[in-house]
């Protein structure tokens, strides 16, 4: 096991060195290993690369974010083929129950807030949860596209204000705050959902409260 996981640093080192003159092309390709197989530390590459380059910090946030929502695809098609049992030997029936129930009432808020949150959310769990529960490939695509490119253009912005050292500030306040976060999280999809729920209710009763205009079919034409 230490041999297999030595021999994946080694090659996660090589392919960085590798990727990393490209530029914001590399970083996309990057994001697309991190989302599809191997976990890269995204934030801290991108902080790297902004610090380097701060005038063109958006085009590395747009890139990382488009090959996040290309690689984050593999999983997220391994949770349609089958990953229900997969998803259950990695969490609870109770949380599934509830990543299931959020998914129907507000599926691309539930794919776009956690791919908006730092490491260590289990984002790939709620990859595999959209795929599961059949998400369309277009709302996930677009939910993980726009959460990512958030949580970029905020550690670019931050970086730029503040240094890199700030990333990893926030991954250690991450760390020691992961259930407060989470439950953050919660509390933010659930009021989501409410206002979507009033909203959509309020619609409706204004459709219904429209008179309908008088028929003409019974006047006689003289």
């Amino acid at each position: 096991m230490k041999a297999i996981q030595a021999f994946l640093l080694r090659y996660k080192i090589y392919l960085l060195h590798l990727l990393a003159p490209l530029g914001f092309w590399g970083v996309g390709a990057i994001a697309i290993i991190d989302s599809s197989s191997l976990p890269v530390p995204m934030d801290f590459l991108i902080a790297g690369y902004v610090w380097h380059d701060k005038s063109h910090f958006y085009l590395y946030c747009l890139l990382a974010a488009v090959g996040s929502a290309i690689g984050g695809l593999v999983p997220f098609y391994l949770g349609r083929a089958g990953g229900e049992i997969f998803l259950l030997k990695r969490i609870d029936r109770a949380r599934y129950e509830q990543m299931r129930d959020r998914f129907e009432k507000q599926e691309f808020l539930a794919m776009m807030i956690p791919s908006m949150m730092p490491p260590p959310t289990p984002w790939k769990a709620f990859v595999f949860a959209a795929g599961v529960f059949e998400m369309k490939v277009t709302d996930f695509v677009g939910a993980v596209f726009a959460g990512r490119l958030i949580r970029y253009l905020v550690t670019a912005l931050l970086t730029i204000r503040y240094g890199p050292r700030i990333v990893e500030v926030v991954g250690e306040l991450a760390h020691k705050h992961l259930d407060a976060m989470l439950i953050g999280l919660g509390a933010i999809l659930a009021a989501l959902a409410i206002v979507m729920l009033r909203k959509s209710l309020g619609r409706k009763k204004t459709v219904a409260e429209v008179p309908e205009a008088p028929s003409n079919s019974g006047t006689l034409v003289k």
